[in-house]
Formats: C-alpha cells, sequence, structure tokens
C-alpha cells in the first residue's frame, strides 16, 4: 500500500511540475476554443483540479503531456455546452479586443486561424504551434490517427486559400 501512495505522490509531483512549467500554453489552448480571458483561466484551473483529483488514472509520466492538454480539451468543450448562450454573446463583444499577448507574430495569419472551424483551428494550433506529434493530438482530441491527418491537411488548405485571398 506504501508503494502505491509513493508511485502516486511521484505523479502527482511530476504532473504539478508540468503544469507549473507550462500554464500559458494551456491557457492559450483554452483560449482557442472561448476566446476570452476570464473563461479560459476558467476552464485552466478546472482541468488543473480535475488533473490533480484523477492522478489515479495517469498511467505513465511520459504521457503527462497528452493526458492534461486532453483534460483541458474536455473541459473547454463541457464549458462551452453549459454555457452555450453566454459563450456566443461573448464572441460578438470580443470580435476585436483580443488580448496581446496571445496575438500571433503575422496577423494575416491569426485572423485566417480565427474564421477556419474549430476542428481543424484546434489542430493545426496544436500540431505547429504547440509542436504537438499526430499521434498526440490524436490521443488529446479522442480521434484516430488518419482524423487528425485529414482535418490538419483540410485545415491548412483552407488556410492556404484565406491567405492567399486576403493578398
Amino acid at each position: 500500500m506504501k508503494l502505491l501512495s509513493l508511485v502516486q505522490r511521484k505523479k502527482e509531483k511530476e504532473v504539478k511540475k508540468y503544469i507549473v512549467e507550462n500554464k500559458e500554453v494551456l491557457y492559450r489552448f483554452a483560449y482557442t476554443y472561448v476566446k476570452n480571458q476570464d473563461d479560459a483561466l476558467d476552464i485552466v484551473h478546472d482541468a488543473i483540479c480535475k488533473a490533480l483529483s484523477n492522478i489515479n488514472t495517469l498511467k505513465d509520466t511520459d504521457s503527462i503531456k497528452t493526458w492534461v492538454f486532453q483534460i483541458v480539451s474536455n473541459s473547454a468543450i463541457d464549458y462551452i455546452r453549459k454555457n452555450k448562450k453566454y459563450v456566443a454573446l461573448s464572441e460578438d463583444l470580443q470580435e476585436d479586443n483580443t488580448i496581446g499577448y496571445d496575438k500571433y507574430e503575422d496577423i494575416d495569419l491569426q485572423e485566417a486561424l480565427e474564421r477556419l472551424p474549430e476542428k481543424y483551428r484546434i489542430v493545426v494550433i496544436l500540431r505547429y504551434f504547440e509542436d504537438m506529434k499526430i499521434s498526440e493530438i490524436a490521443q488529446v482530441l479522442n480521434e484516430n490517427e488518419n482524423t487528425i491527418k485529414t482535418r490538419l491537411y483540410n485545415g491548412l488548405s483552407k488556410l492556404k486559400i484565406e491567405l492567399v485571398e486576403e493578398e
């Protein structure tokens, strides 16, 4: 029994370390879902609480990154479902009022990403801005790898069309 609690404490320590080192990344990921500072912070807080209370579901400390991202993704989706009317309203209010440190270097790219449907946008952001592998993205989003590859390809095609039209 003591061995199990020692392993659990080690996992908890690793998870806490990962969360502290990647809090901004987790926040940006939550922000891609809701486009609102306070809501993204609430989602990250909720996800951290869920992660720490369900530490026993983490099978291997090597998969902390995908495990935490999956919890953040699920928390964001749950939050959107619970607050559907509020999220739609806040998107209208914050159309041009995004926070400075969430802007990407290329404003045209940022605007094109925002117009991309969520299922494509999330995959593109995880792949190119969070530097995740296809297999990790599939695990985070609970989808088949081939589905993720298709969404990535389609999302990049739509982005290319958007960016070419703007030139």
